[in-house]
């Protein structure tokens, strides 16, 4: 018997909507709400099989009237990475069925497959999973789809910038003259946009011992086409604010070992990991509370800006 408390928190038209995806004599028998997104609410169902078993669905819904806008592109967008992917050997979820207008639902919807594994953002066991998202970035770089996503969207400009209160001015004041600048020319690769500790799922238990692995990369609904370096700056920005600028500064070096090539020229570098450090200057206050609702108590708002601003002045002070 389907558990209809559990059931109502999906809204009637969406969970119709569901229903009808799935397999003959399949239910809905409860949904677990899952926490850390910023745009979409994200919502695991735990689905009841004809033979008894279980099996379990994310169905990810644009709710709030900020990101509802954006929905259809980033759910096309999304939709479209979950199709190439399979056979790829990039772990990710499976696409079951995408509506992106809201035709169905009460809200802009996508119901994907469920992931095994988990995130895991503690410093213990860093030196082990840094290496392992290097690879996996690489391995999504080296993909090359038959019909190319968007062009990459930039995420800041030198007039949005928010300068942490007490941060190095000149630093801050140079590496916002830096993007001011034209984008340097790259090389195109296909790019996951948001990769970084918070989109990467780990086997459970998490990797604190030879022979961990990454089990799946989540939220492809920014997937774009650019450079290299701009995926790179990301995720080095967030490794930078999570666990200090030093293992920031590491991830390129990672990246290069496991055999990615980013620019040439360090000043093509540093335009990309300045971008994206001062793109992330616009939501600390959001990004530190997600951190801290997933145990990371310490980082309070003024932790992740003295990160920053110490990440943005050893970026600079690399250039010399």
């Amino acid at each position: 018997m389907t558990n209809h408390n559990e059931a109502a928190s999906v809204p009637p038209l969406t969970l119709a909507w569901v229903s009808r995806h799935l397999e003959a004599g399949e239910r809905i028998v409860r949904t677990v709400a899952l926490h850390g997104g910023i745009t979409a609410e994200m919502r695991r169902l735990i689905i009841r099989t004809r033979d008894g078993g279980t099996r379990d669905l994310v169905l990810r819904s644009f709710v709030d009237p900020f990101y509802a806008g954006h929905a259809e592109d980033l759910l096309s967008r999304e939709a479209g990475a979950l199709t190439l992917l399979p056979g790829t050997g990039v772990p990710a979820p499976g696409l079951v069925a995408a509506d992106p207008t809201a035709a169905h639902c009460e809200y802009p919807s996508l119901l994907m497959t469920h992931l095994a594994g988990r995130t895991v953002l503690d410093d213990e066991g860093l030196e082990t999973r840094v290496p392992l998202l290097a690879r996996q970035l690489v391995a999504i770089h080296a993909l090359r789809p038959a019909e190319r996503p968007r062009e990459y969207v930039a995420l800041t400009t030198a007039d949005t910038v928010v300068t942490p209160k007490g941060a190095d001015a000149a630093a801050w004041a140079a590496a916002i003259d830096v993007i001011r600048r034209p984008p340097p020319p790259y090389e195109g690769r296909f790019l996951h946009r948001d990769f970084q500790p918070g989109n990467v799922l780990f086997d459970v238990p998490p990797p604190r011992r030879a022979g961990a692995r990454i089990a799946g990369i989540v939220d492809w609904a920014a997937t774009s086409w650019g450079p290299a370096d701009l995926d790179v700056a990301h995720c080095s920005t967030n490794l930078a604010l999570l666990h200090g600028p030093a293992w920031g500064l590491r991830f390129a070096e990672a990246y290069e070992e496991a055999g990615g090539v980013l620019a040439t020229a360090a000043s093509e570098r540093l335009y990309w990991q300045v971008r994206d450090a001062l793109a992330s200057s616009e939501e600390v206050q959001l990004v530190a509370q997600l951190w801290r609702e997933s145990g990371r108590t310490e980082l309070t708002t003024r932790a992740v800006e003295e990160r920053l601003d110490a990440y943005v002045t050893a970026l600079m002070d690399a250039l010399g």
